[in-house]
């Protein structure tokens, strides 16, 4: 059995750039998704190849939003990147906009056999749905599990996924170690399970795979919740993977960013609202290439 530490999902050439399907929904304003996922990415010298699963003029957490499904352009949207060749060496997927979608996803890892799947299984926090989500929606989520290279859920997401009931964020290290177990089960391979606290001034993430020692990352805990640290954490994380960090290193590194954010976040107008300011860390991102 290996340790998180040695667990190393990529191997990066110097001169290459991988290519990364980022199967997300876009926002025109607040700080999510693909205004996330595309520079945090590219600043970790990958190409993002977006799929947008839906068009927001604002993220959920705003009152009032406009919404525009995606799903009848995506077939046709694949059907030409097909028709181009187009290679890729992951897919990275979060948020979806319908149950449907969930098929365009199984039909990009049928046309990209040896992409590593990323799934991010963006469906709720703090124990509720989002709003636009339904329970058709997250069984079709579920589905991704299976196969799933690296599966990174909070603690609600993993709830919805699993079955077993969300206790909040203060939970035992048997709770997580059975959340995680049943993830395994459900065919992931690594699983990151986000956001235990324990009122100790930290944020726990945990680490562990099929044949792999489980192990606990932590980071400083902000006393504020940010729209959009989730987002950023899986594009973090999946950026450090992409340049062949561990998964261990690659988790700390996604944590520490988040934090470093969520500070300057906070001195920005409208922090709470407008999502995490992850702008002035692209250049920690930019340095694992280094």
């Amino acid at each position: 059995m290996t340790t998180a530490d040695q667990t190393v999902l990529y191997q990066r050439k110097s001169t290459y750039i991988p290519r990364i399907g980022a199967v997300h929904d876009l926002c025109g304003y607040g700080k999510c998704s693909l205004g996330v996922a595309i520079p945090v990415l590219s600043a970790a010298g990958c190409d993002v190849c977006p799929v947008p699963t839906g068009l927001f003029s604002a993220h959920t957490k705003f009152p009032v939003f406009h919404m525009h499904d995606t799903t009848p352009m995506l077939e046709p949207y694949l059907d030409a990147w097909d028709q181009e060749g187009i290679v890729l060496d992951g897919v990275y997927s979060g948020f979806l906009g319908a149950a449907e979608q969930v098929a365009s996803i199984q039909r990009l890892y049928d046309t990209h056999e040896r992409a590593l799947r990323f799934v991010d299984p963006v469906m709720g926090d703090g124990g509720q749905m989002y709003p636009t989500y339904t329970p058709e929606l997250c069984q079709a989520m579920a589905s991704l599990v299976d196969g799933a290279d690296l599966l990174t859920p909070n603690l609600t997401e993993a709830s919805i996924l699993t079955g077993i009931a969300y206790e909040g964020q203060d939970v035992s290290d048997e709770y997580v170690s059975t959340m995680m177990d049943a993830l395994i089960q459900m065919g992931a391979k690594v699983v990151v399970l986000k956001g235990v606290t324990r009122g100790d001034g930290k944020i726990r993430n945990y680490v562990g795979g099929r044949d792999m020692e489980r192990a606990e990352v932590a980071a400083d805990l902000l006393p504020f919740m940010l729209h959009g640290t989730g987002d950023l954490f899986a594009s973090a994380l999946i950026a450090a993977v992409m340049c062949g960090k561990d998964v261990l290193a690659a988790t700390d590194f996604a944590g520490r960013t988040v934090t470093r954010a969520m500070g300057i976040t906070r001195v920005q107008p409208d922090f709470e609202l407008r999502g995490v300011s992850f702008e002035p860390v692209l250049g920690d991102v930019c340095a694992l290439l280094r």
